[in-house]
């Protein structure tokens, strides 16, 4: 089921260029002369921005994709996060503010963390970490305002910030997912914001699968994409009614619901991975419906489901507006990594950034 005309049109748009962006062939390679001039101009500004980008006091881990729409930032930016804070650090998060009419100044979420002021990946991690969030387009100006105003920040996540060259990074996290890096081309022949040799670059390579999905293939003519690869998948593990605030546990939940079925509602990037999540776990949806990435779900297209309950995602929850329907249950999925020891690792390595920074603050050569 799909919302609207015009929520129709893009679900429409974006599963066909799916399949252009899987093959190299056809519409691919007739629009090839424009990735070209796409990848020309757009090394030349990435360069351009590092060349006078702003390092701040603190170290600076980066969590981006080279893919075009959704992989499951979100949930790794929300893993190390909470990872870090776990550790002792203080993090503090920076991000675009995709969704919400930001300004010529950063927000933050002191003065209201709802997606309508921050965007909702931002409100999503403020309120699944509580940590600081600052959001503006130019990340560099976001990071500085939150650390002028939460000096006890020792470290800055940058959600959805790998090419923003203009603010220096100390580590990279790339999150791809099961379509890997599609056809290899960049945009708009293929679905790549840089070429598939950027992967090498990253500290790390999260590789983000739904349920039964197979790792994707190497890039092309590469055989390793990344010195230290993890894979990521999601599995349900609370789910809280939006009408009530009642929270239970996955298990306790689906006792109570027994073999019922349910409808699913998601407006992510890619809406069959919930949905995939969900059957994986025992679930029987008698009704799927796909909204627009960032997109509201209409109370309308609500109303259109059977009776039961409705799971969406936590990132659609903090769109909703009370009142809430009743039957919608936000389903928080907790994340399995294949190498669960990776966070130690990019702990041990922030804290040596820390102090490689503190030492070049004091004129000491190590």
């Amino acid at each position: 089921m799909n919302v609207g005309t015009k929520g129709t049109m893009s679900r429409r748009f974006e599963d066909l260029m799916l399949t252009i962006w899987s093959r190299r062939a056809g519409p691919s390679t007739l629009l090839l002369p424009l990735s070209w001039l796409y990848g020309l101009l757009s090394a030349r500004r990435l360069r351009a921005r590092a060349r006078t980008a702003w390092r701040p006091p603190v170290p600076v881990v980066v969590v981006g994709n080279i893919l075009v729409g959704g992989t499951g930032k979100t949930p790794v930016t929300i893993a190390v996060c909470q990872a870090l804070s776990a550790r002792g650090w203080h993090p503090g998060i920076v991000s675009r503010g995709y969704g919400a009419s930001v300004g010529p100044e950063p927000r933050l979420s002191d003065d209201g963390a709802g997606a309508d002021r921050l965007g909702d990946e931002p409100a999503l991690i403020h309120a699944a970490t509580g940590a600081p969030v600052a959001v503006h387009p130019r990340r560099a100006l976001a990071a500085a305002t939150l650390l002028k105003a939460h000096p006890d920040v020792d470290v800055l996540i940058a959600d959805d910030g790998l090419q923003h060259t203009a603010l220096a990074r100390d580590l990279e996290i790339i999150v791809q997912d099961g379509r890997g890096v599609g056809n290899g081309r960049l945009l708009p022949a293929g679905p790549l914001r840089e070429p598939p040799g950027r992967l090498t670059r990253a500290d790390w390579l999260v590789t983000h699968l739904a349920a039964g999905e197979p790792m994707p293939s190497a890039p092309h003519g590469r055989a390793s994409p990344a010195p230290r690869a993890v894979i990521m998948r999601l599995s349900p593990e609370r789910v809280t009614q939006l009408a009530s605030g009642r929270d239970l546990s996955w298990d306790a939940w689906r006792a109570e619901q027994g073999a019922a079925p349910c409808s699913a509602a998601a407006g992510i990037g890619r809406p069959e991975r919930f949905f995939a999540m969900l059957r994986a776990a025992g679930v029987t949806i008698s009704r799927t419906l796909r909204v627009p990435d960032h997109r509201t779900i209409p109370a309308d297209a609500l109303r259109d489901l059977p009776p039961g309950p409705i799971l969406i995602t936590p990132k659609d929850a903090v769109k909703c507006v009370p009142p809430h329907d009743a039957r919608l249950w936000a389903v928080r999925a907790a994340p399995l990594f294949s190498d669960p020891h990776w966070l130690d690792a990019l702990d041990q390595a922030l804290r040596t950034a820390a102090r490689d920074r503190t030492s070049a603050a004091a004129g000491i050569t190590l």
